[in-house]
């Protein structure tokens, strides 16, 4: 700090340019740890609005065609991507449009529901990059999360 004639004090443009240094540096390391929580929060937000939605499944008196049958259609995941709803109309196995795990057998007896991800992208199976980020139901409700750690 430094006297100008008047004898106020001031700061010098060094001493400006180091305090913001460290506060460029303190942000780069308070970044990327806050990006990972937000991103953790929508995965449990989207977790708990399937388990909402599989509840309001279960609870109707048969398995809607659509998500309109919940009043869910306009709802949208954390991502504002559509939630994803498919019944199944005959075995998951001979329809094909089943959700399926590694070994290519269907992780759903009834429908799926899940959501596309972070990348708004995803495939049938689950082993694609683009599926790993999709928050799922399988085992017809006993797993919901992500598809990375089913």
């Amino acid at each position: 700090m430094t006297r100008n004639r008047a004898g106020a004090a001031g700061f010098t443009l060094i001493e400006i340019m180091i305090v913001v240094g460290m506060l460029a540096t303190f942000a780069s390391f308070a970044i990327p740890s806050l990006t990972a929580y937000i991103e953790r929060a929508r995965i449990a937000r989207a977790i708990g609005d399937i388990r909402t939605m599989q509840t309001e499944l279960a609870s109707s008196d048969s398995l809607p065609d659509d998500m309109t049958g919940i009043e869910r259609a306009t709802m949208s995941d954390p991502w504002g991507n559509p939630y994803v709803y498919h019944k199944f109309v005959v075995p998951p196995g001979i329809q094909g449009q089943a959700r399926k795990d590694r070994f290519l057998v269907p992780i759903n007896s009834q429908y799926d529901l899940y959501s596309m991800g972070r990348d708004g992208d995803s495939r049938l199976p689950l082993t694609p990059q683009v599926s790993q980020d999709d928050v799922i139901r399988a085992n017809d409700g006993s797993y919901i999360g992500l598809a990375a750690g089913y």
